[in-house]
């Protein structure tokens, strides 16, 4: 099968060269740079950039986090004996530690820049996993402090908090977290669905998709890491490779190391790409060029159609939605009467609208499932339905379905439990 685009398609050019034209074939593609972050241009003029706001908060939120760990902390110094003094003075100061290491790490988050793996494994992963413990000590310590004294009331008994439960709460904490963070998120599997498309060209049943989505590539999921999911998506011989965005955690520094592990998927149709909020967390067409200089399409508000012994197939793609980048109509301009039509759409919160416009799959990422989930029941479970109606696996609207990846990578806190990173096989079937 080849992939071509109808005449009437827009262009897959490259919009950081000049004036938006396309390179001359076999012309070496430039070294592209990319615009300073701001906090390195202050850096450059001497002066101590100002905190963002969204860093205002995660640090309001780690410190609220460290409330209970300060308890659970002068609680087990108490029992091992120090003086309650002591021990309150020494668990407050390790707490606002806690607190400050978390500056440097917001800072990595706003731009993510390599860094040699086994300092990341010795510093940044141990933080990460009290950080996440600290997370997961809240939502029970405050049930608890509301609670408990309303139950101690009922029952006549003296109204009083146990510093214990604290300790016992962030200790298990670190025994899930560990897990999720060290054990979790490294070991992934391999989901097979079958989707039926009603109107599929009978010639086209058994066609096979892989979906990759939400790499995040960066200093906490190295590229050698994301080897592993080229390696095994590879394996499946797959007829295209579908890739739902979101494969750089932040920044521009892993760009070329990403657009090198997308460049060695492998597809009998070829690898098609979107582009994902995070991919503009910093400048994206540095990446987008990257990519496509290396084969796989990014497409961006436009589609191609592929075909086999006369039976056609139309694989396309929005933008961006957080960045207002996408463009539904522009990507389906193109798009031949009667032919089955395949979606890609980082976002999944606009599958209704897509479903509207008559396509029959479309694939999406962003949620990771929620990245925290209950235990085989995920699905019903889990962080993302705070957020997102559409959030994991399959879903119907008429004649449309839509599939949304639980993601390979993490953002926030990089930690997976419930929900294990996937590389997504799916089988068309006619229907």
């Amino acid at each position: 099968m080849s992939a071509s685009s109808p005449s009437s398609a827009p262009a897959l050019l490259d919009e950081s060269s000049p004036a938006g034209s396309a390179e001359a074939p076999g012309e070496p593609r430039p070294r592209l740079s990319s615009v300073p972050p701001p906090h390195a241009a202050a850096k450059a003029i001497g002066k101590r950039p100002r905190m963002s706001r969204f860093r205002r908060i995660l640090l309001g939120i780690t410190a609220v986090c460290h409330l209970p760990f300060v308890v659970a902390l002068a609680e087990l110094a108490t029992r091992l004996g120090a003086p309650s003094l002591a021990a309150w003075l020494g668990a407050t100061l390790i707490g606002a530690l806690g607190v400050y290491l978390f500056l440097g790490r917001a800072e990595k988050i706003a731009n993510d820049e390599p860094q040699p793996f086994l300092p990341t494994f010795l510093f940044d992963v141990p933080y990460y996993v009290h950080w996440s413990a600290c997370i997961f000590c809240l939502v029970p310590s405050l049930v608890y402090v509301v609670g408990a004294p309303v139950v101690d009331a009922i029952r006549g008994a003296p109204i009083g908090l146990e510093p214990g439960f604290f300790m016992w709460t962030y200790a298990l904490g670190l025994v899930v977290c560990f897990y999720g963070v060290t054990f979790r998120r490294w070991f992934f599997v391999t989901r097979r669905v079958d989707v039926p498309i009603r109107g599929l060209d009978a010639r086209l049943d058994g066609y096979r998709i892989v979906h990759l989505s939400d790499l995040h590539i960066g200093a906490l999921t190295p590229p050698w890491w994301g080897k592993r999911w080229i390696e095994r998506a590879n394996q499946e011989r797959a007829d295209a490779v579908a890739v739902t965005g979101d494969l750089v955690t932040s920044g521009v520094a892993f760009h070329e190391a990403i657009a090198e592990l997308v460049g060695g998927l492998r597809a009998r149709d070829g690898v098609f790409c979107a582009m994902g909020n995070h991919d503009y967390f910093g400048e994206g067409e540095p990446l987008i060029s990257f990519i496509r200089a290396r084969g796989p399409k990014v497409l961006r508000n436009e589609g191609v159609v592929v075909e086999r012994d006369g039976a056609r197939l139309y694989i396309a793609a929005i933008d961006d939605t957080w960045t207002r980048r996408a463009d539904l109509d522009l990507a389906l301009a193109a798009r031949p009467e009667g032919v089955a039509t395949i979606m890609l759409a980082h976002d999944p919160d606009k599958f209704p609208k897509i479903a509207e416009r008559g396509v029959d799959l479309v694939l999406s990422g962003h949620t990771h499932g929620g990245q925290i989930a209950v235990p085989f029941l995920g699905r019903w479970i889990n962080a993302s339905k705070l957020a997102h109606h559409f959030h994991i696996g399959v879903y119907e609207d008429g004649d449309s379905t839509l599939y949304v990846h639980p993601g390979l990578g993490t953002t926030g806190p990089p930690i997976r439990l419930g929900v294990a990173p996937a590389v997504v096989v799916l089988t068309l079937r006619a229907a």
